[in-house]
């Protein structure tokens, strides 16, 4: 073991992965005392899509301890989002109530991911970073820690915040259950004005899938430029030329390469086992039509820290904490593919598969 991780020994809790949703549940163990190391394979900054953040992640902000760091953030607000999906454009507001209008967010992830890793330090967690997780440790069929290219860590609980390439499930040979074709959203960046664009993001639909573009921030430079995002999801696998820009974008500067990323819909037979938890785009994935991933990764992330605060101090059996969390993610999971498959049916020339 590399010096200076001396004082990692016997942790409650391995969290692998220090984006939204292994951040949740990093801070929500640490919140219940629990003695946790949370293991990181990039430095940060880092740039990552999904700046789009729904009102209602405000009260998970407020119990995690970041609510004030990110309203001073300076991120964009909007009151909704201009919607043309099977009729003309509207204008569909979050809502509002005695405090006036709810607001989104348009969170540059560099910065928002960096708020909440700085929570996880501030509120004792320890972080290692860069830190690649290799391989997992098994007795028997229950895992019990990590490999990682700064040693081998023990913990009675490993939790999956790596992402959706299902690093945990993969090892485990945990079956991973697909509800839609392969699905690949397209992605870039691009800099200049688009006025259209300034005060709330918008999603179009197509007959053969849809388009979101958004503001997502201002670049400070000698001349202020703002930042645009637009993401391409076609229902029908479709590659699209390197260049392709939305309409609305036609004329502005790409501001990095187009990438891509896959969004079949799935989700891990058993998201919670001997051992461990998956949350986030690790247990279950869905295309970002309805702009809910990070509320869907910090909502995981602290839902399995109340389940292993339960395990451990006694309140539940390992059995039941294992049962509670798998089966409200699959509830959650079947609620929103219900919901998607709604929406996309009433595009003008549906997909065969809904």
């Amino acid at each position: 073991m590399e010096p200076g991780l001396e004082d990692v020994s016997n942790p409650d809790v391995i969290v692998v992965g220090g984006g939204p949703a292994g951040c949740a549940a990093a801070i929500g163990c640490a919140q219940f005392g629990l003695k946790v190391i949370l293991i990181e394979s990039k430095p940060f900054p880092r740039t990552h899509p999904g700046e789009t953040l729904h009102p209602g992640v405000e009260p998970l902000l407020k119990q995690l301890g970041v609510l004030e760091p990110v309203l001073a953030a300076g991120f964009l607000r909007h009151q909704g989002n201009w919607v043309q999906w099977s009729a003309e454009s509207e204008f569909v507001p979050f809502g509002e109530d005695d405090s006036g209008a709810w607001l989104g967010f348009q969170a540059w992830r560099a910065d928002f991911d960096a708020i909440l890793l700085n929570r996880v330090r501030e509120i004792g967690v320890k972080v290692i970073q860069p830190c690649r997780a290799s391989r997992l440790v098994m007795d028997g069929c229950r895992v019990t820690g990590v490999e990682t290219s700064q040693g081998t860590f023990w913990a009675a609980k490993i939790i999956d915040a790596a992402g959706d390439h299902h690093w945990l499930a993969q090892q485990l040979g945990l079956q991973i259950q697909y509800h839609s074709p392969r699905l690949i959203a397209y992605y870039g960046y691009v800099t200049g004005e688009c006025p259209v664009r300034d005060h709330a993001p918008a999603i179009v639909a197509d007959s053969c899938g849809w388009t979101w573009t958004a503001k997502v921030r201002c670049l400070r430079r000698a001349t202020p430029t703002q930042l645009y995002q637009w993401t391409r999801l076609s229902f029908v696998e479709q590659k699209i030329a390197k260049d392709w820009l939305p309409n609305e974008f036609l004329g502005l500067k790409i501001y990095q390469a187009m990438r891509a990323a896959n969004v079949t819909w799935r989700i891990v037979s058993q998201p919670a086992g001997y051992g461990y938890f998956l949350v986030g785009d690790a247990a279950m994935v869905l295309d970002p039509t309805s702009s809910h991933g990070v509320l869907k990764a910090i909502m995981s992330g602290i839902w399995v820290s109340h389940s292993i605060a339960s395990e451990l101090l006694g309140n539940l059996t390992q059995q039941q904490a294992i049962d509670h969390y798998c089966l409200w993610i699959h509830n959650w999971f079947r609620h929103d593919v219900k919901n998607l498959s709604s929406l996309i049916a009433k595009l003008p020339s549906p997909p065969f598969w809904i």
